[in-house]
């Protein structure tokens, strides 16, 4: 009688009859949301009944159709230009979102660049600034966001780090820098904040198929999936599932920790 109970809720599930909103009534912020990503991550947030704030750095006729396209009735999404980099235009960003949204239940740091060179060629602009965009920012809107977390006496930041910041890469010492500062800030965050039910905890992509990676060539591809136990890349989309995971009450008992989503790269 159970296992038929059982498998009844499952063919109701695979029907679509029942419809999860993990992230319902809770507002967003979501940093570098106009591409890849940070896309992903802004409709499977609108998909499960989350209020969004994203940004975007340069294309705002972009960023102002993905916000058409994801929003709906009930449900707020809106884009905003400003550089997480800044630490102006982050406590401006955070104050705006309260004000129109009323809340920020969850932060996700995941506006990056990179700008990769052996050291013996980076330029000190090259370094500085991905450390800049990439470990400044986090701590930019952190910062930005805290008050209003405290004192709603709850919140789940999530920070965008990398496996390249667990393992290192030739070339790529500037983003290995500023991705292992990012793990550092998110277990530091985590202590600082876990007793007003504050939760840090960061995200350490493999190999993500976007625009970015796929300019790297066919021959560069093959060898990174050979190297990953899954052979494939992972999708915009299971990053940002485990940002909803993160985000949502499933994990209300998770803090301080690095998930990598890597295929089991770093196995």
């Amino acid at each position: 009688m159970k296992n038929i109970f059982l498998f009844g809720i499952f063919e109701i599930i695979q029907k679509k009859h029942v419809k999860m909103n993990l992230l319902e009534g809770k507002t967003a912020i979501i940093t570098g949301g106009s591409r890849g990503i940070g896309k992903a991550i802004v409709e499977v947030f609108a998909k499960h009944g989350a209020n969004v704030a994203f940004t975007y750095s340069s294309s705002e006729e972009a960023a102002k159709a993905i916000a058409a396209d994801v929003s709906k009735e009930g449900l707020k999404v809106k884009c905003y230009k400003s550089d997480a980099a800044n630490f102006e235009e982050a406590q401006a960003l955070a104050t705006t979102v309260v004000e129109e949204f009323g809340s920020i239940d969850i932060l996700i740091n995941n506006a990056g660049i990179t700008k990769d060179n052996l050291l013996m060629r980076m330029t000190e602009e090259d370094f500085d600034r991905v450390i800049q965009v990439n470990l400044k920012s986090v701590f930019n809107m952190t910062k930005a966001v805290q008050r209003t977390m405290l004192k709603q006496r709850k919140g789940s930041i999530i920070n965008m780090s990398s496996v390249i910041g667990v393992k290192g890469n030739a070339g790529q010492s500037n983003y290995a820098a500023s991705k292992a500062g990012i793990i550092g800030f998110t277990k530091s965050m985590a202590i600082e904040l876990g007793s007003r039910n504050i939760r840090s905890n960061a995200i350490a992509p493999g190999f993500i198929v976007t625009e970015m990676t796929e300019k790297l060539g066919e021959d560069t591809i093959k060898l990174y999936y050979e190297a990953i136990p899954l052979k494939r890349g992972g999708t915009p989309e299971e990053i940002a599932n485990t940002c909803v995971f993160l985000g949502s009450d499933m994990s209300s008992y998770i803090t301080g920790q690095v998930l990598n989503v890597d295929g089991g790269m770093l196995t």
